[in-house]
């Protein structure tokens, strides 16, 4: 079977790493992913092709598949003339991730101002920076839901 995508591999290996590290993912997935990416044309890529090109045992590729699918990073689907499984990027994948960054940072707030609370410190000094790294979470917050607002 011959590889159905033209890949750069510097950049293969980079968006490999970074995405590993950032979605925290196995180095399966994240090559899995990663290819997944430069199917520009949003054709799909089958099942078959992900063993081929990466040389792994059906099982390992189907584990990391699911692993993606339950992740909601990608998506599935069948064509009328194949029986085969494609799969491509979610294309709401930049909303899911964006939201999981909004989730995190409004549950630091929420963790922070319970510390704050507890602490009950006269400090100014300290509370100063506490309220500017606590702006900072909200502003960063709503830039982003403005910007996934626009998308």
């Amino acid at each position: 079977m011959k590889q159905s995508l033209e890949l750069n591999k510097e950049i293969f290996r980079e968006m490999v790493k970074f995405y590993g590290e950032t979605l925290n993912i196995p180095p399966l997935a994240a090559k899995i992913y990663a290819y997944l990416i430069f199917d520009f044309e949003k054709k799909g890529i089958c099942f078959d092709e992900f063993v081929h090109v990466f040389a792994a045992s059906k099982s390992s590729v189907s584990a990391n598949i699911n692993l993606l699918l339950n992740a909601k990073l990608i998506n599935d689907f069948n064509t009328i003339k194949e029986r085969k499984r494609f799969f491509r990027i979610n294309e709401n994948y930049i909303n899911i991730r964006f939201e999981e960054i909004i989730s995190r940072m409004k549950k630091e707030i929420l963790i922070l101002d319970q510390l704050n609370e507890f602490r009950k410190s006269k400090d100014q000094e300290e509370f100063q920076k506490f309220e500017i790294y606590r702006s900072l979470l909200i502003k960063n917050i709503k830039n982003i839901e403005e910007t996934l607002h626009k998308i």
